[in-house]
C-alpha cells in the first residue's frame, strides 16, 4: 500500500487499519495510491498479477484490456451502459412511477445501471410524464449527510457542464424540458433533477451515457418498434421491463440485449446473482459463483501407476 503527494496525511495507515479490523490478514488485500494510467500499465504489464477486472467506462475497459493481451490475462470488464426502460400500456403507473424515480435519481444518476431511456407507450405516455414531473419536484437536493436530503451532489465539477450540454442538444433537437436543466447555485457540484420529453433517438442523451440526474421520456406504439429501439445502442448491461403481462415480459426479457433485464422493479444486483453486460457493457460476471470461477484457474491431473 503506497502513498501520494498531496494525499491526506494519514489515509492509507487509516485503510490499512481498516483492513486488520476486518481481520483481513497483512498482505492480502493491497491499495495502491497514485496515477491510474501509470500504475495500471506496469501492474498489467507485470506476469505477477493474473487477472484483471475493471468496473469502469468503455474506453478504458478496451485499454486495459488491450494492455492484457501481452500477457493473456484474464479479464473481468464491467463497462459503461445505457439502459433502457420499457414501460407497457398495461403497467401499474402509480407503482411503476415511484420505483422509477427513486431509481433515476438514486445517487444523481450517477450508476452503471441507472435508469437512462424512458421508453412509454404512447396511450400512457401524458400521465406517466405528469407523474414523473410530480415526483421528481418532491426530491430535496442537499448535502448527503443531511437526513432530509433525498439526492446529493455530481462527483466532479467537471460533470456539471457535461450535464448541461445533454440538456442543451435534447432540446435543441426538439426535445421539451419539464423540470430543473440547471446547475444549483451552492457549494458543491449540484445539478437539479432534469424532466425531458419528447426527446428523439438521435439526441446525445440517447445515444451516450449520461450518468446524471436526468431523465429522457419518449413515446412507442408497438412492441417490435421498442425493441428495435432499445437494441438500437451498442451497449447491454441492464433493461427494465413493466407490465402486468407475463407473456409480454417474458418475451420482452428475451428479445433485450443486455446482461441483467429486471421487470417491474429495477434491483439486478444481489450479491448471489451473476452481474455484468454484454458487447460494449463488457464481458465476465462479478457477483454469484459465476463471479468466484472468473478467478480460478482448472488444472487436470491424472496419474497411471504400473
Amino acid at each position: 500500500m503506497g502513498g501520494r503527494r498531496g494525499e491526506t496525511p494519514g489515509t492509507a495507515a487509516a485503510i490499512a487499519q481498516c483492513f486488520h479490523d476486518a481481520g483481513v490478514p497483512p498482505g492480502l488485500l493491497n491499495l495502491v495510491f497514485g496515477e491510474p494510467a501509470a500504475i495500471s500499465e506496469h501492474l498489467i504489464r507485470s506476469r505477477i498479477p493474473k487477472k484483471v477486472s475493471l468496473t469502469g467506462s468503455t474506453p478504458v475497459g478496451k485499454l486495459l484490456q488491450k494492455l492484457a493481451a501481452d500477457t493473456l490475462k484474464r479479464c473481468t470488464m464491467e463497462l459503461g451502459g445505457h439502459a433502457p426502460v420499457i414501460v407497457f400500456e398495461d403497467a401499474d403507473l402509480e407503482q411503476t412511477l415511484d420505483v422509477l424515480v427513486a431509481a433515476k435519481f438514486r445517487n444523481a444518476g450517477q450508476v452503471c445501471t441507472s435508469p437512462t431511456r424512458f421508453f412509454v407507450h404512447e396511450r400512457i405516455h401524458e400521465a406517466f410524464v405528469e407523474g414523473f414531473v410530480q415526483r421528481t419536484k418532491r426530491i430535496r437536493v442537499g448535502d448527503g449527510l443531511d437526513p432530509a436530503s433525498t439526492m446529493g451532489p455530481l462527483t466532479l465539477e467537471r460533470r456539471l457542464s457535461v450535464i448541461d450540454d445533454f440538456v442543451t442538444d435534447a432540446t435543441g433537437r426538439g426535445a421539451t424540458l419539464l423540470h430543473g436543466g440547471t446547475r444549483l447555485e451552492r457549494r458543491g457540484f449540484f445539478y437539479a433533477p432534469t424532466v425531458l420529453r419528447d426527446v428523439p433517438d438521435d439526441a446525445r442523451i440517447m445515444v451516450d451515457e449520461p450518468f446524471g440526474p436526468v431523465a429522457p421520456i419518449t413515446s412507442f406504439k408497438d412492441f417490435d418498434e421498442v425493441m428495435h429501439r432499445a437494441n438500437a445502442l451498442p451497449f447491454g448491461l441492464a433493461s427494465y421491463v413493466f407490465t402486468r403481462n407475463a407473456a409480454t415480459a417474458r418475451k420482452a426479457g428475451n428479445m433485450l440485449d443486455a446482461g441483467q433485464v429486471a421487470v417491474n422493479h429495477t434491483s439486478v444486483h444481489e450479491p448471489e446473482t451473476p452481474f455484468g453486460g454484454v458487447n460494449e457493457s463488457g464481458y465476465g460476471s462479478e457477483s454469484g459463483i459465476e463471479g468466484l470461477d472468473a478467478y480460478m484457474r482448472t488444472k487436470l491431473v491424472t496419474e497411471k501407476f504400473e
